[in-house]
């Protein structure tokens, strides 16, 4: 436990942080103007600001306006003061950092657009000067559209002024690089704490007395104070690159979840997906050390099909080992609710199409954001080549904390797969997130190289320049762990190198022992998802079945009649399947324009399944020669069944006319049967042999003689 003076000199430290960042940040949340009608950019910089309204801020501090698509413009003009409490201004780069909820936003600087975002590429950091003079002004406007089904908000805008100059770093730098100093002896030397406090205190106490000229004492003082934390003996073992005992080192992996549908329709996304690739690729181009990783060969296959130049250029990538295809299924499915054959069929198609166009198999089912997960999962991947198991949904929990950063997932049968609970997704180059995402990973592990995956996500996105850029200019600074950029392979192959020898199973003495999960991974959240939307569930279920007969048929009438089996019909049907199994689909959790799109889907499946499947029956039956029928004018009926054990189940049978008819089996004997809606006959069909059939005969009364009494099977 953390001593109590430690607990004293901790609140300094954050105050002294808080302090350092007031030096070049300035909130701007309640500066902004604001009109309710939307206009065009034009207007808004030639218009008098003294017409607009100031912004009123709720309890949260956020602005806030009327959900439904609607249209707030927010104003401000800027003007660069000389200094922030004494700190020179001049020659530094200028940003605003927004955070909104809003359907869509565009940032314009001095009537120029700079920046478009949406709903999840929502926290930019925009860039509007590389240099300000004081003095200088800029005329920022926000057009922000709220989403349409709940209220919209600007919850933060900060006004940052960086330094680019690699050894005058900018106090903003400072403090988190001191908060970073923080972290490290929180967890490792809390003791140590209060001699950090005394030093902070000794340059802050002395700030602007070293000199005449304030702005020079104060830009000396952030200076002393940095010199004297990296010269200082409670930070050598950080500053030589080790946390507590070892070596550090955050890897980087650019990461883009791509939600396939959600709060929009599944024909947005594949703009959204183009967007994102074109992005990354552009962004390759400017730093080589950009490694990006993506999931769902479904996404890659429509790539393929409608911008083939763009495919080709992913393929480029992925050969010289720049993009890494991590998707061993053919979508990010919803886990719990579908059958065991989808799941086969998920590895099946998803595995195919990766060696097929990239060359390999994938080791890895990426499945950042399913809404839970099975405990057979490890049974499915070991069959499948699947070494690696990749979540981060369980940090999700509402109850129970997942104590677990990886571990050996074993299913009932044996099977293993080492597992990795990854950071979270949809992350910036957070430099304190990173350090504090570090340390816990090494509390949970006890290894010191942890893995961080940046990019905007949800909606696709992915890295930003504004990232790359960040993570160049930490890499330089000497109180961070290392950065480097990985493959997800890569990563997890080093962390479990040593960990169990796979022919032995003994675990090495040497590495960290990581434990085995015996159970379901229970997702303590999205609970309604088994219940909304029921009617997913079922035609999930009807097509799932309906499939799986009219394979299995049609592969006896391709054995036994010589007839062509639907290859590319059944392999269309399952994808469409697989696809409309994707975790925001599936359980409920999308708008309901998603769910009249899926209904065509499903019907198209039905469609397909059921012709396949009556066209194999009655192909098979064609070829059958059936025993003498009891009466003249009977009719044979076949009873199939699909499933792999013997069936006895009532059958109705639609009549040729309205009148009696009986049924007999091939002996003979007439079977009980009963009338239900016009035209139908119901009885019960005994021993139907597991992946076969039953004759029966289907008889009109003869008049000429009286019929005997129905017998019971």
């Amino acid at each position: 436990m953390t001593p109590i003076v430690s607990q004293c000199h901790t609140k300094f430290i954050s105050q002294a942080i808080e302090q350092l960042r007031s030096f070049c940040q300035v909130n701007l949340q309640s500066s902004w103007l604001y009109q309710e009608s939307d206009l065009i950019i034009t207007d808004v910089v030639a218009t008098d600001l003294s017409h607009w309204q100031p912004v009123e801020l709720n309890a949260k501090e956020h602005i806030v306006w009327t959900g439904g698509k609607k249209v707030l413009w927010l104003v401000q003009r800027l003007v660069v003061p000389q200094d922030l409490q004494g700190y020179p201004l001049t020659g530094l780069s200028l940003r605003l950092a927004l955070v909104w909820w809003a359907d869509s936003a565009e940032i314009y600087v001095n009537g120029e657009l700079v920046l478009e975002g949406d709903l999840f590429d929502c926290s930019p950091r925009v860039l509007v000067s590389q240099g300000v003079t004081p003095g200088e002004e800029f005329i920022v406007a926000l057009r922000l559209e709220s989403p349409g089904h709940c209220d919209g908000a600007l919850v933060r805008s900060l006004l940052v002024y960086e330094s680019t100059v690699d050894n005058n770093p900018d106090p903003g730098f400072v403090a988190d690089e001191l908060a970073v100093m923080q972290l490290y002896l929180e967890k490792f030397t809390p003791e140590k704490l209060d001699v950090l406090a005394t030093m902070v205190a000794e340059v802050t106490n002395r700030r602007g007395t070293e000199d005449t000229e304030e702005e020079k004492g104060l830009v000396k003082s952030f200076l002393s104070l940095r010199q004297n934390l990296i010269q200082s003996d409670i930070l050598a073992p950080l500053l030589k690159g080790g946390w507590g005992d070892q070596k550090s080192k955050i890897f980087l992996l650019g990461h883009a979840h791509l939600d396939l549908a959600w709060l929009w329709p599944v024909s947005e996304t594949w703009n959204a997906a183009q967007n994102t690739f074109e992005s990354v690729l552009k962004l390759q181009a400017d730093f080589p050390e950009l490694i990006f990783c993506h999931s769902t060969p479904a996404l890659y296959a429509w790539i393929e099909e409608h911008r083939p130049d763009l495919f080709q250029a992913i393929q480029a990538q992925v050969a010289a080992g720049r993009w890494e295809v991590v998707g061993g299924m053919w979508v990010e499915p919803e886990l719990n609710l579908i059958a065991g054959e989808s799941i086969v069929r998920q590895l099946l198609y998803g595995q195919r199409y990766i060696q097929e166009k990239f060359g390999q198999l994938s080791t890895i089912v990426w499945v950042p954001d399913s809404f839970g997960f099975c405990a057979t999962l490890p049974q499915f991947f070991a069959n499948a080549g699947i070494e690696y198991f990749v979540t981060q949904k369980l940090r999700w929990n509402d109850t129970t904390k997942f104590d677990y950063g990886a571990f050996w997932w074993r299913s009932p049968d044996g099977s293993e797969v080492f597992s990795l609970m990854s950071a979270p997704i949809g992350e910036s180059i957070d430099p304190v997130k990173m350090a504090s995402s570090a340390l816990e990973w090494q509390s949970q592990t006890g290894l010191s190289e942890s893995l961080w995956l940046p990019g905007v996500g949800d909606h696709g996105g992915g890295p930003t320049r504004d990232m790359l850029e960040t993570a160049q200019r930490w890499q330089k600074s000497p109180v961070f762990p290392d950065l480097e950029f990985t493959t997800a392979e890569k990563y997890l192959q080093q962390i479990s190198k040593g960990v169990r020898s796979q022919e032995s199973g003994v675990r090495s003495s040497d590495s960290p022992s990581f434990p085995t999960w015996n159970d379901e991974l229970y997702l303590e959240f999205h609970r309604g998802c088994y219940t909304t939307h029921a009617d997913q569930k079922r035609w999930n279920r009807r097509c799932e079945n309906l499939l799986y007969q009219a394979e299995l048929f049609a592969t006896l009438a391709t054995v036994s009649c010589g007839v062509t089996y639907p290859k590319a019909e059944i392999e269309a049907a399952w994808k469409q399947v697989l696809f409309q199994q994707f975790h925001d689909i599936l359980p409920g959790s999308s708008i309901n324009q998603v769910y009249t799109d899926a209904l065509t889907q499903w019907q198209q499946v039905e469609q397909v399944g059921t012709k396949i499947l009556q066209e194999s029956l009655f192909a098979i039956a064609s070829h059958i020669t059936p025993s003498e029928p009891p009466k003249p004018d009977s009719l044979p009926i076949f009873i199939f069944n699909s499933l792999n054990w013997q069936r006895s189940e009532v059958v109705s049978v639609a009549l040729p006319t309205p009148e009696e008819w009986q049924i007999y089996d091939t002996s003979g004997k007439q079977l009980v049967s009963q009338s239900s809606e016009p035209s139908t006959l119901l009885f019960f069909a005994p021993e139907i042999p597991p992946v076969g059939y039953r004759i029966f005969w289907l008889s009109p009364p003869s008049p000429s003689s009286p019929s005997s009494p129905p017998s019971l099977p």
